[in-house]
């Protein structure tokens, strides 16, 4: 069977179900991070990568391509409700690329280690035939113990997701900021019960966050907050957009939306919709799906 007719989840699924691993994985495949236990403590392990052709075009800026490599995992992070901590990089490149080209987007890879606090302490460099290939390896802790998965969402959940959608490919795929002190806001304050970062869509994503949890959900297409000039379509499947989806009980959501509004005035919050029992578990529109077709 090709990828094409399995779709990235079934084709992710498979290749995982069967992982050795002990008693120290807390948190397996299939979330934003993997959770270990090192030492007494948790750490966050993710990796993620960008290619050519694929998350940049030839002609972006280079500087803006190195940025986008560390906020990925980055992001991935702060939706686990952990600090970003080091990180390795991998770059596969042709070797007739400038290297003063090569360089600037280095430099982006730092411009984002230095915003989020981030050690880049190695990686390794190989040659391409083709696109380029950034990979980053990251760790990130966990403020006592206290880390937020997938699947947590429970029946009835206020689903909230912060600042705008669609329209990534506009340039905002490439410049945008992790909402690193905004979820380890939430985290600390209100008891988030799952979340994740949007970045195939919240027509993709949602989906997982509800199945994870064992819930299907009931959105208002209509409520979606979307950038100017934007379609609700286009909010639902386009992805990049990396902000925050999160599950919360009713009991908080008064207090939730008056204190975020204190906190984050020049930031939207928009409820969404809420976790059923029983529901949809899928939107008619589709999300980013590196198989699908």
């Amino acid at each position: 069977m090709k990828l094409s007719e399995l779709g990235e989840d079934a084709v992710v699924s498979r290749l995982t179900r069967s992982l050795r691993l002990d008693g120290r994985v807390v948190v397996r495949p299939g979330d934003d991070c993997a959770v270990v236990e090192t030492a007494g403590s948790l750490q966050l392990l993710k990796t993620d990568c960008i290619i050519e052709g694929i998350h940049f075009l030839s002609d972006a800026n280079p500087r803006l391509i190195g940025w986008k490599a560390m906020c990925r995992p980055i992001s991935d992070v702060a939706a686990m409700g952990g600090t970003p901590r080091d990180a390795l990089v991998t770059l596969a490149v042709r070797p007739d690329v400038e290297f003063a080209w090569l360089k600037r987007v280095y430099s982006g890879l730092e411009a984002a280690a230095r915003v989020y606090g981030v050690n880049l302490v190695g990686g390794e460099t190989a040659k391409s035939p083709g696109p380029l290939f950034i990979s980053v390896a990251l760790t990130g802790s966990i403020a006592g113990g206290k880390y937020v998965g997938r699947s947590g969402g429970q029946k009835g959940d206020w689903l909230y997701v912060t600042g705008k959608l669609g329209g990534s490919i506009n340039g905002r795929h490439l410049r945008f900021r992790p909402r690193l002190a905004e979820a380890l806001w939430l985290v600390a304050q209100f008891p988030i019960h799952a979340m994740m970062d949007l970045s195939d869509g919240l027509a993709s994503d949602l989906p997982r966050l509800a199945a994870a949890s064992k819930l299907g959900f009931e959105v208002d297409s209509s409520s979606l907050p979307l950038h100017h000039g934007v379609s609700i379509g286009n909010g639902l499947r386009d992805g990049e957009d990396y902000e925050l989806l999160f599950a919360v009980p009713s009991s908080v959501k008064t207090r939730l939306e008056a204190e975020w509004r204190a906190k984050f005035p020049k930031l939207r919050l928009t409820a969404i919709g809420r976790l059923v029992e029983k529901g949809r578990t899928q939107f008619t529109e589709k999300g980013y799906d590196h198989f699908g077709r």
